[in-house]
């Protein structure tokens, strides 16, 4: 079967303007009633504990990371990181590249901030500096993986022209992007791309490149108006649709935790508008997650390959070399790694699904109008997110080896 597709025509728009109090990229979450200000201010609530990462227990799993060299230079993301930098006025390098250490590596939400975020605001910088800055992202993932951050950007753009609201929050370049570190070849650094829809993490360390965590979304996913002709997150919803058909129907209760995403048919704590099924986002880096779903290694071997294709797609945001090491590793644990769905799975109903390894966490949801009018989940309105479980996140494990190994534990 092949997926049909929401027509631009097709979305619902409001009927007037928004009440959401959120001005020039700014949330005021104590204008917003309390369940909504709450989940909102999941990211900024949480980001000082003590990081422990995403385990099924609680206890983190050790040696499950290695230090080596995974054939991908981050010499082209240095030049390009030291270019942008050069570029910066002293005032703006203040803000725009903070220590290693930072505790703003973990303050960062999908939605519009609550706080007023350092880093620069690629919207306020000028055009080559902010050409400078987009130069890094792109020197630092695959051609794929760059042209999916920009669509996203582009489409949350899209979004505010679209309702024709919210038009100095909705843009394309409303994100704010944080060097961590001093750019090098050996020592490790690393950036920060925050915003709505779009939230990268990316860390060079012994050199390997850790992308998690990374939320990208749209609403919707399908450009329209001068933004006609650019699409989002195809793969991530066809590919994994193709291998949800072909599970064995006899097996549903392995890996089936729902058929439907309608509000009514839906756990009240699953039911909600800000983060619809997924667990892992803004906040989340302490999450406990017991295994759920199907084990990779029970799958045939043409259901495997279907798994291995669908989580393809999110690795091959890295570069290659590193999304073959990855895969590689996910590989070692397909013993332990989980696929669940949550939905239907013809060719209009929204779904969730979740692959769940022990070094790999990925989350994919429809969900209802924030911006738009939908009620209920839509295809056209899609969240994803990777994650790095038992303390990969933020290259926290390799980093914590790189500094026991070179700087006696630093």
């Amino acid at each position: 079967m092949s997926s049909q597709r929401q027509q631009p025509d097709e979305f619902p728009l409001p009927d007037g303007r928004g009440d959401l109090p959120i001005v020039d990229s700014h949330l005021f979450d104590e204008l917003l009633p309390a369940e909504a200000a709450f989940e909102l201010t999941a990211g900024l609530r949480k980001y000082r504990e003590p990081f422990i990462g995403i385990t099924e227990d609680g206890t983190p799993r050790p040696g499950l990371y290695r230090l080596n060299d995974a054939g991908a230079s981050p010499r082209a993301a240095v030049a390009a990181a030291r270019a942008y930098l050069d570029g910066l006025a002293p005032h703006q390098q203040a803000v725009g590249n903070l220590p290693m250490d930072a505790a703003e590596w973990r303050l960062w939400t999908n939605a519009i901030p609550t706080w007023h975020p350092k880093g620069m605001r690629l919207e306020r910088l000028a055009g080559p500096d902010r050409d400078r800055a987009l130069a890094v992202v792109e020197a630092s993932l695959s051609p794929a993986g760059y042209t999916q951050v920009r669509v996203a950007m582009a489409l949350n753009q899209n979004l505010g022209e679209l309702i024709d609201d919210y038009r100095d929050t909705l843009t394309e370049y409303a994100y704010w992007f944080t060097v961590f570190g001093t750019p090098s070849p050996d020592a490790p650094w690393g950036w920060q791309l925050m915003g709505h829809h779009v939230d990268l993490h990316c860390v060079f360390v012994a050199g390997q490149v850790v992308l998690a965590p990374v939320f990208l979304g749209a609403e919707p996913t399908v450009g329209t108006g001068r933004f006609e002709g650019i699409h989002a997150f195809r793969d991530e919803t066809d590919v994994a649709l193709r291998l949800r058909r072909t599970l064995d129907p006899d097996r549903e209760e392995e890996f089936l935790m729902g058929t439907s995403l309608r509000t009514a048919d839906l756990p009240p704590d699953l039911a909600g508008p800000w983060n619809g099924r997924h667990l892992a986002g803004a906040g989340s880096d302490n999450l406990v997650l017991p295994p759920e779903g199907i084990v990779a290694a029970s799958l045939p071997a043409d259901r495997r390959d279907g798994l291995v294709e669908l989580i393809r797609v999110y690795l091959d945001r890295l570069p290659s070399p590193q999304a073959e090491r990855t895969l590689a590793l996910v590989r070692e644990h397909f013993d332990e790694t989980r696929f669940a769905w949550r939905g239907g799975h013809d060719d209009v109903c929204a779904f969730y699904y979740r692959i769940h390894s022990p070094v790999l966490l990925i989350e994919y949801d429809n969900h209802p109008g924030v911006f738009l009018a939908n009620p209920e989940p839509a295809r056209y309105h899609v969240h994803t997110i990777v994650r790095a479980p038992h303390g990969g996140d933020y290259g926290r494990d390799l980093l914590a080896r790189h500094y026991r190994l070179h700087h006696g534990g630093v």
